[in-house]
Parts: structure tokens; C-alpha cells; sequence
């Protein structure tokens, strides 16, 4: 009887700390949505007469991530510009061109697309621009794409100079940016929500640091995603943690940073000859699109320093960086035991990420340095 009241009574325990424990996060939640929704309410609208163009717009012609790239550029030139005209680079641009009769002919990354492309459309007088997607990664492609265009536009700011080397007269710095209507603040359910939530491809330097995170991740609800976490020398601590090989939908990697309480950032290495082409070892001074996106849901996020970083967030008040594996430990122990912090850190994220830095704002900027 005894050990039956005895089990009842740590059944009964155990209740009342679960609805305890789903009180408080649901309480969290609301409070993070509720104050993320009043100010993306609060936010002037993002308006201008449509411009008066015709877009040839040429997507990337490669898999995953870019398609998403892709969707966000043409949503975004959608609503930007009269006439819009997006093709495959298998396709016959040329031809297209010929019949659209565009202002501009847009391309995002241009690996794909040839050469003799590039120069029929010269010769036939269209205007033609390039968005570099992963500068500084695989410069030693780009080198040969980038004349090809009349105008270049760069997410790394340290390519500039390097382009304009090379003869090219027309190169801007141009960060990537978010898709607002993927990535925003909303409810998830349980299975999604986590301590702390990194999603990404396992670069080697990524692997060092979730080597040297693995005791303080290993007692902590957690999620990483990615190809090749396999690597890891810790990975058998970490493994019912990881979706080894499980490449994300936008929808899915949104879902999760809005699930988790931190989503770290750590940015690839720009001199890892295993998986770079940048053999000038040009150096990475800009911040990866996942920087807007984690922001853009309301969801702290603990990033590496990046040279530009404070040209676009305010670290300490919009974002938290960190210098050091020590230094990331003592923040991630930080945040996860204060609260308040991490959500007033979050919110001007958002704020910040919603004012500045959509694909809106980077398309129309282009578009007028184009056509001034």
C-alpha cells in the first residue's frame, strides 16, 4: 500500500511539473509572438511605384540551396518591376532576350550559364547584371564569370576590390538578405522546440566547434542539421541529437529556429581547401544569409564575429557574437538562464532585420544603381 501511495504520489509529482514546465513555455511563446507581431505591425510598409522595366530574370540552374535563393529574387522583382521573365540558363536566353526585349538581363551566381551567352547577349546591346552568391568561396570560378557582365553585385564586401582588379567598372557590395514570408515569428509545436538549434553543412571548422560544445549540448535539448555531422569526434554523444544528411526546406529550418530558444551561426572558413575554391585566399568580411533569417524570426542568435557584422546589427543589443569557444559556452549558459535578455535581444533583431534588411530593400537598391 504503502509503495503504491509512494508511486502515485511521484506520478502526481511529475504531472504537476510537466504542466508547470508547458505553462512557462507557453507563456514564453506567447509573449515572443505576441510583441514580434505588434511590431512587424507597427513597421511602415515597404512601397514604391512599380518601376517601369522588363526583367529577364536567369535563375541558378543548380539544387538545393539555391532554389530558395531563386523564389525569393523573383517573389521580390514580382512586386518591384512591370514585366518579369525568369528562365533556366538551359534554356535559350538569347532567343528569350530577343523576344522579351529586357532592360536587364539578371543572373544569381552564373556558374552555370556560358560564356557565349554572355557575349551574344553583349552583342545584341542588353544590359546584363550578376549576383554573386558565395563570394568568397569559389572566387577561382567566379574570376573568369565576372567580366562577362556590366554589372556585379557582391554579398562579400572584400570581393569588391578584387572584381574591380580585374577591369570590371560597375561592382557593389550587396548582402543577401531574408524572405519575410518564410522566415517570420510563429507557433511551432513541441517537437520542434529546442534549447538551442544550429542547421547547416558540416565545414570542418564547424565540426571543431561542436567537438569542443559536446559537454554542455550533450545535457541540453538540441538539434543540428546538416550533411557530414558524421565527422565529429564527439558525434556518438551527440548522435540521437543530429538529422545527419537532412537538408531542410526553408519552411522546415524557419519552423525550427522559431522553436528554439538560441540558434548559433558559425560562419565556413574561407581558406578550407577541402571544400573552397579560393585559392588567392581571399577573406570572408561578410555575413552568411542565416544571419537575417534566425534574426527574422525572432529567435536570439549567437554568431561569430564577422568584419561587417556592426555595419548591420548591433551586437549586445540586436544580436550576440562571440570570439571564442569559452566565450560562446558562457553566452549559450547565459541566455538559457535569462529570459527577459534573450528576448529583448531577439525582438530588435527582428525590428532591425525587417527595417533593413529584406530582399525588398536589396533589389531595390540594385535596380536604382542600375537604372539611377
Amino acid at each position: 500500500m504503502n509503495d503504491h501511495l509512494l508511486l502515485q504520489g511521484e506520478e502526481q509529482s511529475a504531472h504537476m511539473e510537466g504542466y508547470r514546465n508547458g505553462f512557462t513555455e507557453g507563456r514564453r511563446e506567447g509573449y515572443r509572438i505576441g510583441f514580434s507581431d505588434a511590431v512587424i505591425q507597427s513597421l511602415p510598409k515597404e512601397e514604391e511605384p512599380i518601376r517601369d522595366l522588363r526583367i529577364l530574370y536567369v535563375t541558378t540552374g543548380i539544387g538545393v540551396p539555391y532554389p530558395a535563393l531563386d523564389q525569393a529574387v523573383t517573389d521580390t522583382l514580382k512586386v518591384l518591376v512591370r514585366s518579369l521573365l525568369v528562365a533556366n540558363p538551359s534554356e535559350d536566353i538569347v532567343l528569350l532576350a530577343k523576344k522579351f526585349q529586357p532592360d536587364l538581363v539578371l543572373a544569381l551566381n552564373g556558374v552555370v550559364l556560358e560564356a557565349d551567352t554572355l557575349k551574344a547577349l553583349g552583342d545584341s546591346g542588353f544590359k546584363t547584371a550578376i549576383w554573386f552568391t558565395d563570394d568568397p568561396y569559389y572566387t577561382d570560378w567566379t574570376v573568369s564569370i565576372a567580366p562577362r557582365y556590366d554589372y556585379i553585385f557582391t554579398l562579400e564586401s572584400n570581393c569588391v576590390s578584387f572584381y574591380r582588379d580585374l577591369g570590371c567598372q560597375h561592382v557593389y557590395h550587396l548582402p543577401f538578405a531574408v524572405n519575410p514570408n518564410v522566415f517570420y515569428p510563429k507557433h511551432v509545436p513541441t517537437s520542434y522546440q529546442t534549447d538551442i538549434c544550429f542547421i547547416g553543412t558540416a565545414y570542418w571548422n564547424r565540426v571543431e566547434l561542436m567537438d569542443h560544445l559536446a559537454p554542455v549540448l550533450k545535457n541540453k535539448r538540441v538539434v543540428i542539421s546538416g550533411w557530414w555531422w558524421d565527422r565529429m569526434k564527439q558525434y556518438d554523444q551527440l548522435s540521437d541529437k543530429i538529422r545527419l544528411g537532412d537538408w531542410m526546406t526553408p519552411e522546415d529550418t524557419a519552423t525550427y529556429y522559431n522553436g528554439a530558444k538560441i540558434v548559433i551561426n558559425h560562419h565556413r572558413s574561407s581558406d578550407d581547401d577541402t571544400i573552397n575554391a579560393n585559392s588567392r585566399k581571399l577573406k570572408a568580411l561578410s555575413v552568411n544569409p542565416r544571419t537575417f533569417e534566425i534574426s527574422s524570426c525572432s529567435t536570439l542568435q549567437l554568431s561569430d564575429s564577422r568584419h561587417d557584422m556592426d555595419q548591420l546589427y548591433s551586437p549586445g543589443t540586436e544580436i550576440e557574437i562571440y570570439g571564442s569557444y569559452g566565450e560562446l559556452m558562457d553566452k549559450i549558459d547565459y541566455y538559457l538562464r535569462h529570459e527577459e535578455e534573450r528576448q529583448r535581444i531577439a525582438l530588435n533583431g527582428l525590428i532591425r532585420t525587417r527595417k533593413d534588411h529584406t530582399y525588398y530593400k536589396r533589389l531595390r537598391s540594385m535596380l536604382r544603381i542600375i537604372f539611377p
